[in-house]
């Protein structure tokens, strides 16, 4: 059985071919019928692999745990590319940033100077970009603050970093098990041990 129709594609979809120097940030916008979630590194477009239940409750957990204690000034946004430059548009799963820089329903990417954390649930498609090219692409661009997580027996793992300004780029600030516990880029606790709880209609 052919993947297309499980991307969304039509049967008869036609990869575009790139052009001799790779695409630019502001082709995600204009290629026709792309998959959903479709990320440019280094002019090259990366598409995302179905994901694992792990993957998505994670990505859920850590929303609505910083979405409930984020300060006014700052939001929370899942799965939104960062126009980091021409040649780079990668789409963290997570991403804070200051709320001042929405710009309505029709927004598509977020610029890293407004962005403040990066968060990538490593996935078993995007090991090497998650540890690797990503948060070094995160860190030259300024992205101050970067979490990296990874499963342990069932259980999100946090690694949290923040960027060091002489050198640009990103020192470990904490290994977290179970619970996470931060200062910065804002006071925040998460019982990681939570992530398969399901919540009462409350909240």
């Amino acid at each position: 059985m052919s993947a297309a129709p499980e991307h969304g594609l039509e049967p008869r979809y036609e990869w575009p071919i790139p052009p001799a120097q790779g695409w630019t940030a502001d082709d995600l916008d204009r290629i026709p019928g792309l998959p959903p979630h479709t990320e440019l590194i280094d002019g090259i477009l990366v598409l995302m692999s179905p994901q694992r239940k792990f993957h998505t409750r994670t990505m859920w957990h850590l929303e609505y745990a910083l979405m409930s204690q984020l300060p006014d000034f700052l939001d929370v946004e899942r799965e939104m590319t960062v126009k980091i430059d021409r040649r780079n548009r990668p789409e963290p799963d997570l991403i804070v940033y200051q709320a001042d820089a929405d710009t309505g329903p029709d927004q598509t990417w977020y610029s890293p100077e407004v962005v403040v954390l990066a968060v990538e649930v490593v996935s078993d498609d995007s090991v090497e970009r998650d540890r690797e090219v990503k948060p070094r692409k995160y860190a030259a661009a300024g992205i101050r603050h970067f979490w990296r997580v990874e499963e342990e027996r069932g259980l999100p793992v946090v690694y949290s970093y923040e960027l060091d300004p002489a050198t640009h780029v990103y020192v470990p600030t904490g290994i977290h098990r179970e619970r996470l516990e931060l200062k910065e880029p804002f006071p925040i606790e998460i019982d990681l041990t939570a992530v398969n709880r399901r919540r009462s209609a409350e909240g």
